[in-house]
């Protein structure tokens, strides 16, 4: 199965903040014109998707192991311990996958407004200075004061 279409847990709020679901996000990433940010969060959300899976798959794992109808001879402490450390990683994973989309998310600028760098315009001042002529000199210029003792 496709990643595309698996179900993930943030589905609803990818729509939520680009405003179209998230097969319409695939279609828009593919384009020419693509953001930036649904690039980005299309990537996390597929790494989610398959942390997620595998939670799932763990967990079932467990159940099945655990299952009341199971003989009891079959049970490996082993095996048990070896999941739990899948289960950790795994939930580690989705967590992390998480707080990156949910940070991104929080940040993405909306789907309609392109991204476009920002212009910063400088301020100048102009002056004009007086012609040499119209300057004063003062009429002792360059000459040495006596000093009174």
């Amino acid at each position: 199965m496709s990643v595309r279409i698996k179900p993930c847990t943030q589905d609803g709020r990818l729509q939520e903040v680009f405003g179209v679901p998230v097969t319409d996000l695939y279609g828009q990433a593919a384009g020419p014109d693509a953001s930036a940010a649904v690039i980005r969060a299309l990537e996390l959300r597929n790494f989610l998707a398959l942390a997620e899976e595998q939670v799932a798959r763990i967990r079932d794992r467990v159940h099945e192991a655990m299952a009341s109808e199971r003989d009891m001879d079959e049970l490996s402490a082993d095996e048990l311990r070896m999941d739990a450390q899948w289960l950790d990683a795994a939930l580690s994973a989705r967590d992390g996958y998480r707080t990156a989309l949910d940070d991104l998310l929080r940040t993405a600028p909306p789907l309609h407004r392109p991204d476009r760098p920002a212009r910063f315009t400088q301020q100048t001042v102009s002056t004009t200075l007086p012609p040499d002529s119209a300057s004063p000199t003062p009429e002792r210029s360059g000459e040495v004061r006596n000093r009174r003792r």
